[in-house]
Formats: C-alpha cells, sequence, structure tokens
C-alpha cells in the first residue's frame, strides 16, 4: 500500500494548483462548526507532527471551548535545523496545509487564520500567496515570515513575537489555547499536522489508521541527511523500519556509526540496533527516543561523534533566550565541558559533570529546550562512550577537524 497520502500527486519542481490538488484529492468538503472533525481527530488518532506529537483532537476542543474571537496559528517556522518537511509540505502542497487550517478554524470558530513562515523559505511562502489567491470564501487568512531561529517553533515564543514582542518563550499557563495572538484563544497546529487533518475531513478516521501502528497511525514525513545517498523528505507509514527508510534514501554511502531521530532534540540509536527500529513511538521507545519532528540523520564511521555532540550543544546553547538560569548557566557549561573533553582538556570526573548538570537543567526553565538538549546528550553519552573516553585521555582524532554531519544544511528536496 502506497505511503504518499501528502504528498500525492506533487512534483519537485511547482507547487500544486488548486485544480491540480482537487485532482488527486478531491474537493475540500463543506467545513462547519461543531464536534464532527474534532471526534473524527480523535478516532483517527492524530497527533502532532511538530515535535511534541500532543493529541490533535485535545488542542481542536480546548480552543472550540473557549470564548470568540478564535485564531487559527499554523506554525510553520520548523525551528529544528536538520528539518525541511514542513517547507516542503508548504511549498509543494500548499491547498493541502490551507484546507487543514481552514477546516479546523470552522471547527474552533476562529474568525482568522495566520501563517507563520521562516525568512529562508522564500518559496513556501509564494506557494501560499498563489494558493490563498486561487481560494474564495475562507476565514481571513495572514501569511507572515518569522526569524531563522530555533527559538521561533517554540509556540509560546512565536506567539510573543508575532504581537510585537521579543522570541522568547514565556512561562505558562495561560496556555494559548486560553489566550494566544492578540491574547485570543489560538490553535497553534504545524503544517503537516494540519495536512492529515484535511485528509481526515476526506476520508475519515478509519481510512487515516489504514496505514501506521494501532498506537502510532498514519503517515509522516521525515527528513533523511547525513551519509545516504538520496537525502531528502520522504513520507513514510509510522511503524516503517529505520533500515527501509535508509534503503529509500538510496542507502548508506558508507558504514554508520549511528543514526539521530528527531534532530538537535532527537536521540542517538546504536549502529548496531538500526535493523531493529521501526518509526512509530512505541517502537522507538526502548531507546528512549520519539520520532518528534520527523528527523533521520546517519552519521558516518568518517565523522567524530564527539564534534558532532559538542558542536550542536554550543548551537543550542547560543539558541537560547538566556532568560532562565538553564540556559543562562546550564547549557553553556555543559558545551564547555564537552569542548573540554573534545580537546582532551577535561577533568577526570567530567562524564560524572555532565550527567550531574543534565538533570539539574532538565524540567526547569520557561520551555523544553535544556529538557531536549540534555536528552541529545544523554543518548550521546551512551552510544558514544567509547569515543568520549578516548578523547577525554588523548584529545582530537582525526576527524575531528573535519564539518559536522548536523550542521543545517542549506536546502531540502522531495525524495524520488
Amino acid at each position: 500500500m502506497s505511503a504518499r497520502r501528502l504528498l500525492a500527486g506533487v512534483r519537485g519542481d511547482a507547487p500544486l494548483s488548486l485544480a491540480g490538488h482537487e485532482a488527486v484529492h478531491g474537493p475540500a468538503p463543506a467545513p462547519g462548526p461543531g464536534p464532527g472533525l474534532i471526534e473524527a481527530a480523535q478516532l483517527a488518532g492524530l497527533r502532532g507532527r511538530g515535535g511534541a506529537a500532543f493529541p490533535t483532537a485535545v488542542k481542536l476542543r480546548g480552543v472550540a471551548s473557549q470564548r470568540s474571537p478564535r485564531s487559527v496559528l499554523v506554525n510553520g517556522a520548523e525551528g529544528e535545523p536538520l528539518s525541511g518537511k514542513d517547507r516542503v509540505l508548504m511549498r509543494l502542497a500548499p491547498h493541502l496545509v490551507l484546507d487543514g487550517a481552514m477546516a479546523a478554524a470552522a471547527a474552533v470558530g476562529a474568525r482568522e487564520v495566520v501563517v507563520a513562515v521562516r525568512a529562508d523559505g522564500a518559496g513556501a511562502v509564494e506557494s501560499l500567496r498563489r494558493a490563498l489567491a486561487e481560494r474564495a470564501g475562507d476565514p481571513a487568512s495572514t501569511i507572515v515570515t518569522v526569524p531563522v531561529a530555533y527559538l521561533a517553533g517554540e509556540e509560546s515564543a512565536l506567539i510573543r513575537h508575532l504581537d510585537g514582542g521579543p522570541l522568547k518563550p514565556v512561562v505558562v499557563p495561560p496556555l494559548p489555547f486560553e489566550r494566544g495572538l492578540r491574547r485570543r484563544p489560538t490553535l497553534v497546529q504545524n503544517p503537516e499536522t494540519l495536512a492529515h487533518l484535511a485528509l481526515i475531513a476526506r476520508h475519515g478516521p478509519e481510512w487515516f489508521r489504514g496505514l501506521g501502528t494501532p498506537a502510532h497511525s498514519g503517515t509522516a514525513l521525515v527528513t533523511v541527511a547525513g551519509e545516504v545517498a538520496r537525502p531528502g523528505v520522504q513520507e513514510v507509514a509510522c511503524g516503517t523500519p529505520l533500515d527501509a527508510v535508509i534503503a529509500a534514501a538510496g542507502g548508506a554511502t558508507q558504514a554508520l556509526r549511528a543514526v539521530l531521530i528527531g534532530g538537535y532534540h532527537g536521540t542517538w540509536i546504536p549502529a548496531r540496533a538500526i535493523g531493529a527500529v521501526t518509526l512509530d513511538d512505541e517502537g522507538l521507545s526502548a531507546y528512549g527516543a520519539t520520532l518528534a519532528a520527523g528527523v533521520v540523520v546517519a552519521l558516518g564511521e568518517s565523522a567524530c561523534p564527539v564534534q558532532e555532540l559538542a558542536q550542536t550543544m554550543w548551537w543550542l546553547a547560543e539558541q537560547s533566550a538566556r532568560q532562565c538560569g538553564p540556559c543562562s548557566h546550564g547549557l553553556p557549561a555543559l558545551a564547555a565541558m564537552l569542548a573540554a573533553i573534545a580537546s582532551g582538556t577535561a577533568p577526570p570526573d567530567a562524564g560524572d559533570r555532565l550527567v550531574l548538570w543534565g538533570k539539574q537543567v532538565t524540567g526547569r526553565g520557561a520551555c523544553r529546550l535544556p529538557d531536549g538538549a540534555v536528552r541529545f546528550l544523554a543518548s550521546g553519552l551512551r552510544v558514544f562512550a567509547a569515543e568520549l573516553d578516548e578523547h577525554a585521555r588523548r584529545g582530537p582524532c582525526r576527524a575531528c577537524p573535519k564539518p559536522t554531519v548536523l550542521a543545517a544544511p542549506a536546502g531540502r528536496r522531495v525524495a524520488a
């Protein structure tokens, strides 16, 4: 059974027009208020595809229960630097994203839809603007560009920025469904989640559950990068074996050390486990991982995993808002200790300090950036224990000067 649902009919060179979109998916059903779509999302088991995997129906129901006026915010900021799936979707299938946004707006009684796209997503912005020009009768819709920054994807920071404030998270409650854009109850969903919602509105929850696993239904867009022959964005059924995803990307171009699942807030899977891992949260849970933002990075034997950890932790520390202790002090301390290990200048108890500091950072602050950074680091400490020990004793290796694999790529394409 084909897994191409969101990417059905798309080409790599041009977005689907409204006519082309409807030829593939059929016309969108007339949106209407009430619990129908919300119940369908619940029966489908749809969960957010932006990273947190929060049940979509719960968010919809929360906003619908609030007093009007209400808003829908499409969070296409895609702060995860290794992900390109949402920009691909907005660029090539803009009507599917808009269908989902309009259906959600009707279901929760929202009067406006705001689509936030990162500033380097010019192709996505242009496709969405053309798509809006083709449509009639939709709620008031606005497309805005936001900074290319990790925190732009954090919903409270994004709302604060769109309301004219700094790009910094706020302490909750109130949550966005209670008070979001312009202090209105706001539904915040990422583009892929809304595109799935558009198809559930057409085909129903049983159709959606026709792919995936009982616990993790449907399909997911994944951005495959690193040491593979054909990096790009794939659509896979949840539960697809990890090695099949790598094979669909043309296979590994060299022997692998590990695979990173989920991006800069993700989890490392050791090479020996690749054949046993499936891309669903239940299958990944044995490794402390989730599919998160749908990033799959193959790390080859030629790379230095210690440098990958150290450079990524520095980047995360620099991307923080620096408004809470865990980000102001914790992340820089973790990054500095990793750098000392990489250079062979760390104290003998460096590993113990990293573990202790990670525990002290987790669960504190206004957002989840420290938690995700520690999850990335903790899995790296497990998977690359031998390499870290070697660097602590002998200093840099021959692979240290090479560019890191986890550096944010310049662009994305749809996998053939």
